[in-house]
């Protein structure tokens, strides 16, 4: 918002040369895009600046701009999709010969090696661990590439959200995994396949986090939180966790392709759980927590309806 006897220069930061521009070539409009930091978030502008003359003489500028992230975001993931696309074709093709070239060597060669057989076993169970291990990583590639438009019926959230957590539960048994989740259904329009696929990715996120802290630390558990929240128009769910916590800076960048912290990520999981949270109309915020670690929560704008006769409280 621009109030009069606002220095434009001070709102719109890189606005200065474009004046400069106008003033120099009164006649044309100026174009250029400009991209603002804003609470940590980035924000692309169109901006269109034209000079307002009264004879020979300059009176003013007209600015004028458009908030055109959205489009921007839009062409930088169709980019990036299709970068993943090309990868994962060139990746994909070689890695079941390599799988089959080592079963078939530990399998024709092992009983003509009388010595060192365990060595033999485990140089080809290695080449097989990591053509999985990138196989694997082919698959984000190829989920974030092809994300199929969401099929949209009822399903319950709850229930949805009790399943991903007991799946890690059983995952990460050293991680204390506890829920706050309302007893009963909790309808909710989705696809029920690409809501797991979110959970599923968050959670994962989370106990990786929690592990990379915690490998070491003698006396001190990981723990995960899981809140669903049901507020009039709008279904909430948060998951906090006593990890590692999300870079300071930059941690809008966080939910951009092929962004990641980890060493052996790919940098797809978050910015594929954005994606499927944005085809739902929801939203999508991160932030620290004070005393460590990190949160997570997704927001959606449909209206709540619990099963009143099933509904007793958090569990």
């Amino acid at each position: 918002t621009v109030a009069p006897g606002d220095n434009v220069t001070d709102i719109l930061p890189g606005i200065h040369d474009l004046l400069a521009q106008a003033e120099q070539l009164p006649g044309e409009t100026i174009q250029a895009t400009l991209t603002l930091d804003k609470n940590g978030k980035t924000i692309s502008l169109h901006v269109r600046i034209t000079v307002e003359k009264i004879g020979s003489e300059i009176e003013g500028f007209i600015v004028t701009y458009d908030d055109i992230t959205p489009l921007v975001l839009a062409q930088r993931n169709a980019a990036w999709a299709d970068v993943a696309r090309r990868v994962a074709h060139e990746i994909k093709n070689p890695l079941t010969p390599i799988q089959l070239a080592a079963e078939r060597l530990k399998r024709k060669y092992l009983k003509y090696i009388p010595e060192e057989q365990d060595t033999f076993v485990k140089y080809t169970d290695t080449i097989a661990k990591h053509v999985g291990d990138i196989g694997k990583m082919v698959e984000e590639f190829v989920s974030f590439a092809r994300m199929p438009t969401p099929r949209f019926e009822k399903e319950d959230i709850a229930g949805l959200l009790r399943k991903a957590i007991f799946s890690a539960q059983v995952t990460w048994p050293s991680i204390d995994i506890t829920s706050d989740i309302p007893d009963g259904e909790m309808s909710f329009f989705c696809d029920e396949r690409q809501i797991t696929q979110v959970m599923t990715n968050l959670l994962k996120n989370a106990a990786e986090a929690v592990e990379a802290k915690h490998a070491d630390a003698e006396g001190e558990r990981g723990s995960i939180r899981v809140h669903l929240q049901c507020a009039g128009e709008q279904i909430s769910v948060t998951i906090e966790d006593n990890g590692s916590g999300f870079p300071q800076t930059d941690m809008h960048k966080v939910l951009d392709p092929y962004v990641t912290t980890r060493s052996k990520g790919t940098g797809l999981g978050l910015a594929i759980v954005k994606k499927i949270v944005e085809d739902h109309k929801g939203n999508i915020t991160l932030d620290n927590l004070s005393e460590g670690g990190a949160r997570v929560v997704l927001s959606f704008p449909q209206h709540c309806d619990i099963n009143a006769s099933t509904q007793q409280g958090p569990q």
